[in-house]
């Protein structure tokens, strides 16, 4: 009660009993100076709770910023629709920095304006977790930004392993080896790719590494307009909202857990409909298969003692290499060889054609099979998508050999431990021409090796239809 008697007479009444004031005289409310404070406080809040119906941008940057304007007419040629290609000259070739890299603001005279109202991207740098698996998965979503953003050139940073998909996506321009999962990276290393990204004049920045401070520190520092990112769903996420401008909760600490649709907070995000752009389709994963690549492993495969078309490749043969091309999703995704040759003797009319990550594997497999197989050393993902294109049909494990497999429209056969992991990567899977089986216990070496057999029936029948 002593608290309360302190309060200004104006203030009291208004929290006590607000005055009634109309919901239609706010949308035009011209407050003059002659109302009482009271009424002035009410009104505030009315029209507070009518903008809060806006999504909030990002609270940890102005927790004053409701979001766009709901009734806000643009009308104007450079707020709405796509972006246009880039207006500004192309790169002077006696110029050892070009017209494209000047900093923003120092070209305003050829800057198009619709890179400021807008929002345009013009250069947007993706900085992917994770190794062959998640770099491949990562492929729709840069798809998505070609199509969203259209001429918008966008380069890569990834770990050594994730570089090499890039060699099967035709839409990046630079791909930079830097490992952002590396906790406490050499000082020379870290300063070097961030000088890297800061001389690039980025607009916008993608990362899919779970974020702390740490890591959004990074990404701030690159100075870059945009700075999407993950962050961790738990405490470790601790001011990472300061240095970023959108973040994304994921339901668990490992990203690769989500599938196949593991980044699909961030491509429902990009392809955001507004200012009459309709919302984006995500398009399939695909892959593009240089003609030298093709020639490379064409020899490999020959050498191998198998001709085009007339084998499968068996790939998940149990490794400690890296070349496995595991997803972080998925640990138990590799078969020891004694299993893939109970599997191999059902296939009639093709010829297995074993992939091994190691050259040590070898021998084990001429141990178990017999040294009359057919063993390819095969360690890139732009090698084994090359030696899938040209094969009859695929038997793996759930590694990236299934999803090149399902991006270059064979018949595969996929092997998971448990269903719910065969939904979650291989989504749709009749559609892919994909038959998953799965295993009873959860553990991928119990899987019934009897239904895998019947199941390599689907390589046979087409080879039966041609010969008649």
């Amino acid at each position: 009660m002593a608290t309360s008697s302190l309060l200004p007479k104006s203030i009291s009444q208004c929290l006590i009993s607000p005055p009634s004031i109309p919901l239609t005289s706010l949308n035009n409310a011209v407050f003059p100076n002659s109302l009482p404070d009271h009424q002035h406080i009410f009104c505030t809040k009315k029209m507070s709770k009518i903008v809060t119906n806006a999504k909030k941008k990002n609270p940890w940057l102005d927790p004053f910023d409701y979001g766009d304007d709901p009734e806000m007419e643009y009308g104007s040629l450079f707020s709405e629709g796509k972006q246009e290609e880039d207006p500004r000259p192309p790169d002077n070739p006696n110029n050892p920095y070009g017209f494209l890299k000047f900093p923003m603001g120092y070209n305003v005279e050829i800057a198009s304006l619709g890179l400021k109202i807008r929002g345009d991207v013009r250069r947007c740098c993706c900085v992917i977790s994770g190794g062959v698996y998640e770099n491949l998965l990562f492929f729709p979503a840069i798809q998505l930004l070609k199509d969203r953003y259209p001429g918008v050139q966008i380069d890569i940073v990834a770990s050594d392993r994730g570089k090499q998909t890039y060699e099967l996506n035709k839409n990046v321009r630079w791909a930079n080896v830097y490992d952002p999962d590396i906790d406490f990276p050499e000082p020379a290393e870290y300063t070097d790719i961030i000088g890297v990204l800061k001389n690039r004049y980025y607009d916008m920045i993608l990362s899919t590494k779970l974020a702390g401070i740490g890591h959004a520190a990074f990404l701030f520092m690159a100075t870059v307009r945009d700075r999407v990112s993950y962050t961790y769903p738990n405490v470790n996420a601790a001011g990472a909202g300061l240095f970023l401008s959108e973040t994304f909760t994921p339901d668990s600490m490992n990203l690769s857990e989500g599938g196949y649709h593991m980044y699909h907070q961030m491509v429902d995000w990009l392809g955001r409909p507004g200012r009459k752009v309709p919302r984006h389709p995500v398009s399939p994963l695909k892959v593009s298969i240089s003609r030298k690549l093709k020639e490379v492993v064409e020899a490999k495969y020959q050498k191998a003692g198998v001709q085009k078309g007339k084998y499968i490749v068996i790939h998940g043969i149990k490794a400690d290499s890296k070349a496995s091309m595991q997803s972080r999703g998925d640990t138990d995704s590799l078969l020891p060889i004694e299993i893939w040759a109970q599997i191999t003797k059902a296939i009639n009319g093709l010829r297995p054609l074993f992939v091994i990550p190691h050259e040590r594997e070898r021998e084990n497999v001429e141990d178990i099979v017999g040294y009359d197989a057919s063993i390819v050393f095969i360690t890139t993902p732009g090698q084994l998508a090359a030696l899938i294109n040209d094969s009859a049909g695929v038997i793996a494990t759930n590694t990236a050999a299934i999803q090149l497999a399902n991006a270059r429209e064979k018949p595969s056969i996929g092997l998971f431990g448990s269903e719910d992991k065969g939904k979650l990567f291989v989504p749709n899977a009749e559609e892919k021409k994909c038959a998953v089986i799965s295993s009873k216990t959860g553990r991928l070496i119990d899987i019934n090796v009897e239904a895998v057999k019947s199941a390599v029936e689907m390589f046979t029948v087409p080879l039966a239809l041609a010969s008649v």
